[in-house]
C-alpha cells in the first residue's frame, strides 16, 4: 500500500497521457516516447486549442498507436457531434461543469468511453467522485483552479495528494496537476494512480510542447512505476 493508501495489482501498467498537443511534431514526440494517450483540446480560450479540422489530422497521425482523447469544456452538442464525427476520438474528456447526466448521455450518444475531470483543493471536493463514478468510464483528478482563473484545470499547480487516501483503494483514476519530469516520479510512487496526465509540465511555452521534456517525463514515469511494482512484489513475497 502506498503513502496515500492506494493499491494496484503488480501486473498493472501505468497509463501516460500527454495532453494539449497542437502540432505534428508534438504528436510524434509523444508517440516516440511511448505515451499511451494523446490529448487534443477543443476549447478556444486555451492556448492549446486546435480547430476541429486540425485536430482530425493530428488524430489520424496517432490512430492505432495511442488512444486519442478529445478534451472539451461545457461544449454544445453540435460541437461534440463535430468532434465525434470528424476527429473520431477513442475517448471524450469533459473538463467543465458537466453534470453526471450530461456525461452519461454523451457516452450513450457517441458509443465511446468518457472521462470526467474533477478539481481537487480540499477533502470536500472528493465528494463528487461518487456522483460521477458510474456516469464516466474514467475519472481525472486535477488541481482545482483559482477562483479568478479563466480556464479550468490545475494551470500547472499540484494539489495535496494525501487527500486521495480517503478514496476507495479499488478506484482507478488519472492524476493531473503540477506534474513535470522532476515531480512525476514522486507522484507515481506516492499516489500509485492508474494513469497520469501532463500538459504544461512538458512545454517550453504555453501550448508549445518540448520533445525533450516529453521524453524525460515518460522515462521518469516508467522508471518510477517499475520501481514501485518491484517494491510491492518484495513486500508480498
Amino acid at each position: 500500500m502506498s503513502a496515500t493508501g492506494r493499491t494496484r495489482a503488480p501486473a498493472d501498467r501505468l497509463s501516460i497521457k500527454i495532453c494539449g498537443l497542437t502540432d505534428a511534431a508534438a504528436v510524434d514526440a509523444a508517440l516516440d516516447a511511448g505515451a499511451d494517450m494523446i490529448g487534443l483540446v477543443f476549447f478556444p480560450p486555451s492556448p492549446r486549442h486546435v480547430a476541429i479540422a486540425d485536430g482530425a489530422a493530428l488524430a489520424d497521425r496517432a490512430r492505432g498507436r495511442a488512444e486519442i482523447v478529445a478534451l472539451t469544456v461545457d461544449a454544445e452538442e453540435a460541437t461534440l457531434d463535430a468532434i465525434a464525427n470528424r476527429v473520431r476520438p477513442t475517448l471524450l474528456q469533459f473538463h467543465g461543469r458537466e453534470t453526471p447526466d450530461v456525461v452519461r448521455a454523451a457516452r450513450e450518444r457517441y458509443g465511446i468511453p468518457v472521462m470526467k475531470a474533477l478539481g481537487v483543493a480540499t477533502a470536500a471536493d472528493l465528494d463528487r467522485v461518487s456522483d460521477y463514478r458510474d456516469a464516466a468510464d474514467h475519472l481525472l483528478l486535477d488541481a482545482k483552479p483559482p477562483k479568478d482563473a479563466t480556464r479550468p484545470g490545475g494551470n500547472g499547480a499540484a494539489f495535496d495528494w494525501s487527500l486521495l487516501a480517503a478514496l476507495d483503494p479499488a478506484l482507478p483514476y488519472m492524476l493531473s496537476g503540477g506534474l513535470d519530469p522532476a515531480t512525476v516520479a514522486d507522484a507515481v510512487r506516492q499516489v500509485r494512480p492508474a494513469a497520469i496526465d501532463v500538459s504544461s509540465g512538458v512545454e517550453h511555452a504555453p501550448g508549445r510542447k518540448d520533445p525533450a521534456l516529453i521524453h524525460a517525463f515518460v522515462t521518469a514515469a516508467r522508471a518510477a512505476d517499475e520501481t514501485a511494482a518491484t517494491d510491492r512484489s518484495r513486500e508480498t513475497a
